[in-house]
């Protein structure tokens, strides 16, 4: 994976004209940190984890990043995502730089009593390293708000009242309303964009979505609102299919309910790997990383992928796909409402001043509009594909920010400082 990033990375580089040693540093991490997590279990035994925390780079602000629990959250994951994060963070134009992090652990195997236990000894060992104005975690795979009040609880004992520590916190916590579904929110935006860029509206495609979690079923749910008709939805528990369209709000009650899609009577079950090659205009992958490889990108019928998921597409499956002429709305920029309204959340803590929802929806809509045009404007002045603009406007951003920090201008090429 991180293998992936960099190589994304470098195709901007080779657009902007970096000499090796300007991306060595740029792909180097500020910090890489590894702690080990010993835990009591409730059967009096013990639990051991080993948790990350990498922090990219910080020349646009503090750092920002999720924390994952998940088996395979190892250093390469952590380091390939909080790179993604600095230059997330840089396409979005808000004051941030990346880091991620987590801990190697399976939530679905342990109770909430052992969750909170491994949770608050991992805050306690990397407390130095985080802060309101050093690193600021948000939730990720298999964390959540109450993760992060845990979090927010356990740093304050030693800090004193630090809502600001961590992001995605609940609404009765210091958290900010339009959270929960703010990375949905902006997947919506930017494909309203893209389909005004073609003369199209929302309401006059079909969409089909892998992955129906917080991310997916958030855009699946404002995208219907507006009129979109979603054909295929796929979760961890299978696939489903519907030619005629899927209806939204009654899936959502069923997986309310059922804790998953299978079995909704409102469409044909399906294996959920059909879901990312079935006919539709529009496909949103929501998942896991790398779950588009070049194998079954050859059979994605979509004109438009939208990715909601971090790194949902191999390179391989970039280049399949850019080569027949879709276009694909990077994740570097179609899942950056998340961190957007996570930065309205800790500008509302330091001020002490809660947002109306309205405000926050308003605002994120500036942003990632904004954002979109960016990057669709370098992509069309220099024929390049989107990711690629992306992450070119997002070095840019990076190395022009960490120069006026620095007496390093004259290293650089104008162009970058321009």
């Amino acid at each position: 994976m991180l293998e992936t990033t960099n190589l994304f990375f470098n195709r901007a580089a080779d657009y902007l004209d970096l000499t090796e040693q300007h991306r060595d540093i740029l792909r180097t991490p500020n910090r890489v940190v590894r702690v080990e997590i010993i835990t009591e279990s409730d059967d009096g035994g013990l639990h051991h984890h080993l948790g990350y925390r990498v922090q990219h780079s910080a020349a646009r602000g503090p750092m920002k990043g999720g924390l994952r629990y998940h088996p395979s959250m190892d250093e390469d994951h952590a380091a390939s995502l909080a790179s993604l994060m600095t230059w997330k963070t840089a396409v979005a134009n808000i004051p941030y730089g990346g880091a991620k992090g987590g801990i190697n652990c399976d939530p679905s195997k342990l109770s909430e009593s052992e969750l909170y236990r491994i949770t608050t000894t991992f805050v306690e060992l990397i407390k130095e390293i985080i802060g309101p104005t050093r690193d600021i975690p948000a939730p990720d795979v298999n964390t959540n708000p109450q993760i992060m009040a845990w979090i927010m609880d356990a740093y304050s004992k030693f800090y004193g009242f630090s809502p600001g520590v961590v992001t995605g916190k609940p609404v009765d916590l210091f958290g900010s309303y339009g959270r929960e579904e703010a990375t949905g929110r902006g997947v919506m935006y930017v494909l309203e964009e893209c389909l005004s860029d073609q003369g199209r509206k929302l309401a006059d495609v079909t969409v089909a979505v892998q992955g129906f979690g917080n991310v997916g079923s958030n855009a699946a749910r404002l995208l219907a609102e507006r009129g979109s008709r979603f054909v295929a939805v796929s979760d961890i528990t299978g696939g489903l299919y519907n030619e005629k369209g899927i209806d939204i709000p009654a899936l959502l009650d069923w997986v309310r309910e059922h804790r998953g899609v299978e079995g909704f009577p409102g469409a044909d079950g399906v294996p959920g790997d059909d879901v990312l090659t079935c006919k539709a205009d529009v496909l949103i992958p929501a998942a896991l990383e790398e779950a588009v490889t070049v194998d079954n990108a050859k059979g994605v019928q979509a004109g438009i992928v939208v990715e909601a998921a971090n790194s949902p597409l191999t390179a391989g499956a970039h280049d399949v796909l850019v080569g027949r002429g879709v276009t694909i709305i990077p994740d570097i920029l179609a899942n950056a409402g998340g961190v957007t309204v996570s930065y309205f959340e800790w500008s509302q803590n330091i001020q002490q001043f809660r947002w109306e929802e309205a405000r926050v929806v308003e605002e994120l809509e500036k942003i990632m509009r904004r954002a979109y045009r960016d990057v669709a404007s370098l992509s069309a002045s220099a024929s390049l594909d989107m990711r690629t603009a992306a992450f070119a406007l997002a070095v840019k951003r990076v190395v022009k920010a960490a120069a006026l920090r620095r007496s390093v201008r004259q290293a650089l090429p104008p162009a970058l400082l321009g």
